[in-house]
Parts: structure tokens; C-alpha cells; sequence
């Protein structure tokens, strides 16, 4: 169904009153503090508008944030699955080490029922959980100036190789090829529902996908072709203010993005994108009533193309479309994640209901730049 969870209010009432009940059901993830916690944690309680609430540990590890030292929310999970344990007391031993299925082999362990029982836990695999781990404090020493065996050693990669190729996986090449400034700058960008990555040029933002996407190295090389590889680390403009408005959106303070963005799609995928742009937040659409909306009442398969063809994720509100039996359907950014974006919006949809009605999202032209502005 949509919604596992009851409503925000309800639960951080019962984060309040450590409520037994939710132990185990519910975690808080605490934006201010960058930890998540079990409902029953003793620790002082953080503000309602910096806590955000997910059903499983899976998700706030992608999220990025860490695990309480107070209330343990991983000890549960190892308390009922020695194996687990091992396994959680192996990673905190040698969180720099590139974990492989050969390691869990050869320390006795079955690699199917390890899977089984991670992803039941905590909704992510050993291996991925390792992963986590490593990735983002690399990619964040590069876009400080540091050199990349400074951000292979803060990663935790004993060798270069093992490095480039993780961050290979992520950006579609090395770190070496992208390191430093450029007409276009990647930056991470951390958020309640998980780690972000933004490319920016000096007045428009190109790219904002989860780290997770599959299809983010192929958008991030296609991007790094039409600036002629002139792809760098760091910051401009845009990538802060849109920066400064996703905070604004998870706050709950504004559900409005006015960062300029470049676009770049046939005339077909803009005006999709214009439509998913009118849509307000906390409401859903179905594919058809997109392809209705432009005047294409037929091209609904085209439609769900151009959906996911967007690279602009939440600024292009693709999460707000669904099946025409109510369904989630897909989402790049994961399905987990598509449903927490639609509860999340439903405090906007209750604003804007209180006004005189919803407005449409202004429409979005295409940008007529040069990556060599």
C-alpha cells in the first residue's frame, strides 16, 4: 500500500514518548546531527522539522546517515542472527577494507543467506551497507582541493585501483578525469532521503539524481561529451542555491525551486516536463493524463519515456506520477523513496488548500546556453 507509516505528527509523538510499539517499525533519521535512532532512544529529542521517519535501516544507511551510540539500532538485528553480529563487529573492525563476497566466504558464511538476511533487516546488502561507508567522504575530500590519493586514503581504499573504479561506478570515470575546477562542477549534496549529486555551470543547473540511479554515470558521461570532458569538482552558483532550497523543502518551509536549469530533450520531452512541473505538490497523476494534458492523449508510452528521461529529480516532480491503478510504478530514485517524497509533499498539499487553490509550478522554457558560458 502508499503509506506504511502513520502520519509524521503521529510518530514523533510517539518518538516522544518512546513508544515500544514502533520499536522496530519506525527509525528517525535527525538532519542536524546526521544519525538515525530507534523510536525508543533515550537520547534528548531533536525538533520535529529535523527529524524525518523511514520503516527500515536499509534507508536511513542510504540516507547516509550513521547509527545511535545510545539506543544501538543495529543491535536488535545482531542480538537475533549471530551471523550478523559477526558481520556488523567485522565492519566496525575494518571499515576501510573493499569487503567482497571472497571475504565473507572465506569466513565461512553462506553468501545467499547472508543477502536473505541483511536485505530482510535492514533492506540493503552486507556489501552495499560496506559500501556506503566509503564512497562519500572520497568524493568529499576531492571537491574540497585535496588530491585524489588523499581522498582514496580518506575513503578507506588501500589501493588506487579499487578507488578509481568505485568512483568509476558512481561518475563514469576516474576521479583523476574530473578533478579539480571546470565548465561544469559535480558536487554531493546530502539530504534527508540520501545523497544527492548536482552538476552545475556557472548560471544553470544540469543534473540533480540520487547517487543510487543507475543510469547517473551514463547521464553524468553524456554530460561531460557536450562540455567536451570540461566536467570539475566543486561548487558554482546554482549548485547553492538549489542547495539551500531542497533544505527549504525537507524543512517543510517551501516546496518552490527557482534555480535556473538547463534542459536538454526534444520538444515532445520539455513539454512533459513542463506538465510534470504544473502538477502541486502532494498530488498525483497517472502517465495517461499526462499525455491527455499536452495533447497527446496516445502517446502515453513516449510519455513514460520522457519521464524517465528527467535528470532533475524533485525540480521535475516525476516522483508525483503513478499508474493509472493508483501503483507507484518506477522511480530511479527507488520506490521506498517515491512514496516518503508524495508524504512529504502532503504538508505543502494542506498549505496550498488553506490558500485560494493551488497555482501551477511556472513553466520551465529550455535553456538556450553554451556550456562555455
Amino acid at each position: 500500500m502508499l503509506f506504511d507509516l502513520p502520519d509524521p505528527a503521529t510518530l514523533y509523538r510517539a518518538l516522544l514518548d518512546r513508544d515500544e510499539g514502533y520499536d522496530g517499525r519506525a527509525y528517525v533519521c535527525v538532519a542536524t546531527t546526521g544519525i538515525f535512532c530507534r523510536m525508543t532512544c533515550p537520547a534528548r529529542k531533536p525538533r520535529p522539522e529535523n527529524c524525518t521517519f523511514v520503516s527500515t535501516i536499509g534507508e536511513c544507511i542510504e540516507a547516509g546517515f550513521r547509527p545511535c551510540k545510545r539506543c544501538h539500532p543495529l543491535q536488535p538485528a545482531a542480538s537475533a542472527d549471530p551471523m550478523i553480529g559477526t558481520l556488523l563487529d567485522a565492519l566496525d573492525a575494518r571499515p576501510e577494507r573493499r569487503w567482497s563476497e571472497g571475504h565473507l566466504e572465506r569466513m565461512g558464511f553462506d553468501l545467499s543467506t547472508v543477502r536473505r538476511a541483511f536485505k530482510r533487516q535492514f533492506g540493503m546488502t552486507f556489501l552495499e551497507m560496506a559500501r556506503h561507508r566509503r564512497l562519500r567522504e572520497g568524493f568529499e575530500t576531492l571537491a574540497e582541493g585535496g588530491r585524489v590519493i588523499e581522498a582514496q586514503q580518506q575513503a578507506g581504499f588501500e589501493f588506487p585501483s579499487a578507488f578509481r573504479a568505485a568512483f568509476a561506478r558512481l561518475m563514469g570515470c576516474a576521479p583523476a578525469e574530473i578533478s579539480g575546477r571546470g565548465t561544469l562542477l559535480a558536487d554531493w549534496i546530502r539530504t534527508p532521503l540520501g545523497d544527492m549529486i548536482a552538476i552545475s555551470s556557472a548560471s544553470h543547473l544540469h543534473l540533480l539524481e540520487f547517487v543510487e540511479r543507475k543510469a547517473l554515470s551514463t547521464e553524468i558521461d553524456r554530460l561531460r561529451q557536450r562540455a567536451k570532458g570540461d566536467l570539475g569538482i566543486g561548487t558554482y552558483a546554482p549548485t547553492e542555491q538549489i542547495r539551500a532550497e531542497l533544505d527549504a523543502f525537507f524543512a517543510g518551509t517551501s516546496a518552490e525551486f527557482r534555480t535556473a536549469l538547463a534542459l536538454d530533450g526534444s520538444a515532445f520531452t520539455r513539454a512533459v516536463w513542463s506538465e510534470l512541473r504544473r502538477i502541486p505538490p502532494g498530488v498525483t497523476v497517472s502517465y495517461s493524463e499526462i499525455a491527455r494534458r499536452i495533447g497527446q492523449p496516445a502517446a502515453i508510452r513516449a510519455v513514460a519515456r520522457a519521464n524517465g528521461a528527467n535528470q532533475l529529480a524533485l525540480i521535475i516532480p516525476c516522483h508525483r506520477v503513478i499508474g493509472a491503478d493508483g501503483s507507484l510504478t518506477g522511480y530511479g530514485g527507488g520506490l521506498w523513496r517515491k512514496q516518503r517524497l508524495l508524504e512529504i509533499e502532503q504538508q505543502f498539499r494542506r498549505t496550498s488548500a488553506a490558500r485560494e487553490g493551488a497555482r501551477p509550478a511556472p513553466q520551465c522554457a529550455r535553456a538556450n546556453i553554451s556550456l562555455k558560458e
